[in-house]
């Protein structure tokens, strides 16, 4: 079965990734990597490498693959960042951000989620993960300020403690609309301003917290 996971895992990095015009290398080696499958329901294996989301349960959803290659690029990590992921889910994004950053601070509002992510990234030996359970839009304030950010749930607006939380060059990815549909937003801190790009339309489930939602 591994085999037929790898070469998956190829045809996703070339076909969804590369083709799309993902390049940034360490992007596509990680992606190429990671054994997607098993942060989704074993029923579910033969979805894990095809172009779209997946359930994972607690009407919650692993994004499509271009998705997290695109939302992950953007972010332009090199491996000495401080990261705050908004959203654990299954915690494949979370692996992702892992290996390309120092270290991860991850919060998921659902606490089943967060522990099945927690120990599936034990079991695959990632060791630079702090997690929590607790209302993302607050941030992670002890650990501030973040070199980067990243949302992966839409938000009403750009969330407000996120934003304080971003350090100087610091680089937040978020998806911003209503409930349906939502812009992908980059937010680089340029001292007291904020630059602002969109990154393209997309459809996330919804940030709930005091800063977004109500529940």
């Amino acid at each position: 079965m591994s085999h037929d996971f790898n070469l998956s895992r190829e045809r996703m990095v070339k076909n969804q990734l590369v083709s799309r015009g993902i390049k940034d290398e360490r992007v596509l080696r990680v992606m190429g990597k990671i054994p997607r499958h098993l942060f989704i329901e074993d029923a579910l294996y033969g979805e894990a490498y095809n172009d779209h989301p997946v359930p994972i349960g607690e009407k919650q959803t692993i994004s499509q693959p271009y998705i997290v290659a695109l939302m992950t690029e953007a972010l332009e990590l090199k491996g000495d960042e401080n990261t705050l992921e908004i959203g654990t889910g299954s915690g494949y994004q979370t692996a992702i951000l892992a290996e390309l950053s120092s270290r991860v601070y991850t919060i998921e509002r659902i606490k089943s989620l967060l522990e099945n992510a927690r120990k599936l990234l034990s079991q695959l030996g990632y060791d630079n993960i702090l997690f929590k359970a607790f209302d993302g839009t607050l941030g992670w304030k002890e650990y501030a300020p973040f070199d980067a950010i990243m949302v992966t749930a839409g938000a009403p607006h750009l969330t407000k403690p996120l934003i304080d939380q971003l350090a100087d060059n610091g680089r937040m990815i978020i998806p911003v609309g209503d409930r349906y549909s939502q812009e992908l937003i980059k937010v680089i801190r340029k001292g007291k301003d904020l630059e602002q790009k969109s990154l393209g339309g997309c459809r996330f489930v919804n940030l709930i917290g005091v800063h977004g939602w109500p529940d």
